[in-house]
């Protein structure tokens, strides 16, 4: 992979602040969802807060392993079709044609 951008940089850690962001948000998401909503349905694991505690760790680490996993793959998947796709005719400045029947209004 060649040389980054300074767009690409800036676009790679905002998009790693906002998987940190979702992951941490989803991951406190599956920890209230175990400790308050598990017990509720599942009515024999009322008493048992040990359990639910090592239960609701376990799975908030791996909800936020996850999440950010799946985000920052998505990202450097969409990065790469972006340097592989081609550069439009005329290069990024060029002038866009006309559009028939639209009037300019600066004419």
């Amino acid at each position: 992979m060649g040389r980054r951008t300074q767009a690409e940089r800036d676009a790679m850690t905002t998009e790693i602040g906002f998987a940190l962001f979702a992951g941490a948000v989803m991951a406190g998401a599956a920890y209230f969802g175990v400790t308050e909503f598990l017990p509720d349905v599942v009515g024999s694991l009322r008493g048992r807060s040990n359990l639910l505690r090592s239960l609701a760790a376990i799975s908030t680490v791996v909800v936020f392993i996850a999440v950010v996993t799946i985000v920052l793959t998505r990202f450097r998947h969409a990065l790469r079709a972006s340097r592989q796709a081609p550069a439009p005719p005329g290069g990024p400045g060029a002038a866009q044609p006309g559009r028939p029947g639209h009037t300019n209004p600066d004419s």
